[in-house]
């Protein structure tokens, strides 16, 4: 296939998401982006990457009218004494999803990457949830942390990346219509939902 395709991936905190993104980009052969996109952000701004990950999903802030500071310098400008917005900062970001996806066929994680591709006739967008005991047990191993922690870092997260998308994408983070396909990981698994969701791209783009 001659066209940059993409995929993009909404995701529930303790579903495998991230991993089912890099596993699905591994098995089609295509580039994989999740908080590398910060770092190119902040690259081709000259920003430095604490701005954007102060608008990242993951931070609880308020966005509506948000502004963050920049002191000192910065990349090659001066921003000493102004400000930027959230707005200008997410649009930083997708401007650089937009390129990436123009020119490479890549899985993007995160970062409403389905409202910024959404004039993209190539691109399929996903979300990944699993059942709330497997959240559980994933983020209690991967981070340490004891079920009542993990379930309430849980609902932290959710809350979080439901103010982020609702807020910039004016869509439901989570809602099936927000999507093409909705998959809970934890009916097949990490491996066989890798695989379920390769086999509907392939069908879909026609590999």
């Amino acid at each position: 296939m001659d066209k940059k395709f993409s995929i993009t991936i909404g995701r529930q905190l303790g579903s495998g998401g991230r991993q089912i993104g890099e596993k699905l980009a591994s098995q089609l052969g295509i580039f994989f982006y999740d908080k590398k996109l910060i770092q190119i952000a902040s690259h081709e701004s000259g920003l430095g990457k604490e701005f954007f990950e102060k608008v990242d999903e993951k931070t609880r802030h308020h966005f509506l009218g948000g502004r963050l500071a920049i002191f000192g310098s910065l990349g090659s400008g001066n921003y000493s004494g102004n400000y930027l917005s959230n707005e200008r900062l997410f649009t930083i970001q997708s401007d650089v999803i937009e390129k990436l996806a123009k020119e490479k066929s890549a899985v993007f994680v995160g970062r409403c990457a389905d409202y910024v591709l959404k004039s993209n006739p190539l691109c399929i967008n996903i979300f990944i949830s699993a059942d709330m005991n497997d959240r559980i047990k994933h983020v209690s191993e991967k981070q340490n942390l004891s079920g009542k922690q993990a379930k309430e870092l849980i609902e932290k997260m959710d809350k979080n990346r439901t103010d982020y998308y609702n807020y910039f994408s004016n869509k439901v983070w989570g809602n099936a219509t927000s999507y093409h396909l909705c998959v809970n990981s934890s009916v097949l698994g990490i491996d066989e939902t890798v695989n379920f969701i390769r086999q509907f791209v392939i069908q879909k783009f026609e590999l």
